[in-house]
């Protein structure tokens, strides 16, 4: 089961839960960090996988503000999140941000937010597609509980389209009842964020998430 810890810019140690996630990190639950850009190497260095939060649909060139694939790779990163809730993209750039990360050799996942979306994202060909119901993201009430039938549907859109697209289910999970609750709906791994990065013992949230396991 994939575990992907989104950072988001919460106030916490990125280096602390990362040292954190390398140490309960498994071949049952692998864990990986998705920092704020200028926390990607420190990260990295920790040996956790480590994800950045965007790249941008750019190569080298005039391009301020943006977050060059090439730049996050240098760093540390290992893939990376496109189309979260919180930084949507059009579908044009959505799929020049998956030519950038493929580029750089970078695993991609993009985020959706209903069944629909899914299957249009894994016609784009990424990695793995994430669907997050964006009412329930940092609720505390993960969708698998919700409505599950929006997971069950979205490992159905993703495999319709693409089977080898892993899907991941997100938004509220916090436990590691939720991650087993996830992956008996189908989904291949869970993305979150509050339940660690907000937690007051991230470390102790981690383990938590993968005893389970």
């Amino acid at each position: 089961m994939f575990v992907l810890v989104n950072l988001k810019a919460y106030p916490c140690d990125p280096v602390a839960v990362a040292e954190a996630a390398a140490s309960v990190s498994s071949d049952e639950a692998e864990i990986a960090i998705a920092p704020q850009a200028a926390h990607l190497d420190r990260v990295s260095e920790t040996g956790v996988q480590t994800w950045a939060q965007h790249v941008s649909p750019n190569e080298h060139g005039s391009h301020t503000g943006s977050t060059l694939a090439e730049a996050a790779t240098d760093a540390g990163a290992e893939g990376t999140l496109l189309n979260h809730s919180e930084n949507r993209l059009k579908l044009a750039d959505i799929d020049g941000s998956l030519d950038a990360a493929e580029r750089t050799g970078l695993d991609t996942c993009v985020c959706a937010n209903n069944p629909e979306q899914i299957a249009a994202a894994a016609a784009l060909g990424p990695d793995s597609v994430a669907v997050e119901p964006p009412e329930l993201i940092g609720s505390g009430t993960p969708v698998s509980q919700a409505d599950p039938d929006i997971v069950r549907d979205a490992v159905e859109a993703a495999e319709s389209v693409d089977p080898s697209v892993d899907v991941y289910c997100g938004a509220g999970i916090s436990t590691g009842e939720d991650v087993v609750a996830a992956e008996e709906l189908g989904a291949d791994g869970v993305l979150l964020a509050s339940g660690v990065a907000k937690a007051d013992d991230p470390a102790g949230a981690l383990e938590d998430l993968v005893e389970p396991l």
